[in-house]
């Protein structure tokens, strides 16, 4: 089981990203997938989540109107749109799926069984 994030980059404020969470060895439609951040000194948090098997989906506050969770089950692939990007969505973003289907849990980091490894986020002018 492995999952691969990308995607990441160096933007300016107001610009846009679209990170990747691509699975193998099993397959995402099934399973609760989350992009959870996390910036120098503070906690890992859930910006969006997305229960497959319903699907319903979940966005932090700070990522409402902004940012887009979506699945390909054809590319077995977990897209997060970001546009008008900010300073503070500078972090260290992460993919993580977890065979529950309960979206009130999918924004627990403790809820996950796989992670895959960070893709750096920078909104600097």
């Amino acid at each position: 089981v492995q999952l691969q994030a990308s995607g990441g980059g160096e933007v300016q404020p107001g610009g846009s990203l679209r990170l990747s969470c691509a699975a193998s060895a099993f397959s995402l439609d099934h399973y609760g997938i989350g992009w959870f951040r996390q910036a120098p000194g503070k906690e890992r948090e859930a910006i969006s989540c997305i229960a497959n098997s319903n699907p319903t989906t979940y966005y932090a506050d700070s990522a409402k109107g902004r940012f887009t969770i979506s699945s390909d089950n054809a590319d077995n692939t977990v897209y997060l749109q970001m546009s008008s990007l900010k300073p503070e969505d500078t972090a260290v973003y992460y993919c993580a799926a977890t065979p529950s289907g309960i979206l009130s849990t999918l924004r627990i980091p403790s809820s996950y069984e796989h992670w895959g490894q960070g893709t750096q986020v920078t909104v600097s002018s």
